[in-house]
């Protein structure tokens, strides 16, 4: 097991995006055990300048949280997302599996496409699978990028309503039961008038 557990510290540190254990058992000797290595790895790394940190469904090396400070560099911001898409995003990880029709009754104004398009292209969301309902809509969920992003293992992670205010994320103006449903002058109305409410998907 302690040669196991170094082929997975050396596959995990040589790779930049997290890897399943599907994908350590491929690479491994035939018969190895990438799981059970991984449990003991994950043990040995508590405590350390890096932690084994499971994100999703997958397996990584990251900072411990804790020393993300010295990390830190001043960059020029080059892209920022607008109310509109956070508040979609929001909506997803916290609702996910969630149709187009969900975020737009929850937001009180209709998701634009060029909203949905930032999200994908970031690869923050993906498409799940299509509701067994009338017009069998396509439903959206977080990928395994977005926890990664925000150090999540799985969005049941995610932080709660008083944490999202206490951080400043969301208005206390906003009900405790619910998510955001604010869209008043949203960025959203706009991009969607300019482009005719034109859809993303078709059946």
């Amino acid at each position: 097991m302690g040669e196991q557990e170094r082929m997975v510290e050396a596959i995990l540190f040589a790779t930049a995006e997290p890897v399943t254990v599907k994908e350590l058992n491929d690479r491994m000797p035939h018969g190895a055990d990438a799981a059970e290595a991984l449990v003991h790895l994950r043990k040995r790394y508590q405590g350390r300048g890096v932690n084994v940190t499971r994100v999703g469904d997958a397996w990584a090396i990251r900072t411990a949280p804790d020393l993300g400070f010295l990390m830190q560099k001043e960059t020029v911001e080059i892209r920022k997302l607008s109310r509109a898409a956070i508040e979609t995003l929001a909506i997803i990880a916290y609702h996910q599996p969630a149709t187009r029709a969900e975020i737009e009754e929850i937001r009180g104004v209709s998701v634009s496409r060029g909203t949905v398009d930032q999200l994908l292209e970031m690869e923050w969301i993906r498409f799940g699978r299509r509701r067994m309902t009338p017009g069998r809509p396509v439903t959206f969920v977080v990928t395994q990028n977005f926890l990664d992003h925000f150090g999540l293992e799985s969005a049941r992670d995610l932080p709660g309503l008083k944490e999202l205010r206490s951080a400043g994320l969301l208005e206390n103006r906003l009900p405790l039961g619910e998510m955001p449903q604010m869209g008043e002058g949203d960025v959203d109305a706009d991009e969607a008038a300019e482009e005719g409410q034109s859809e993303l998907f078709e059946d």
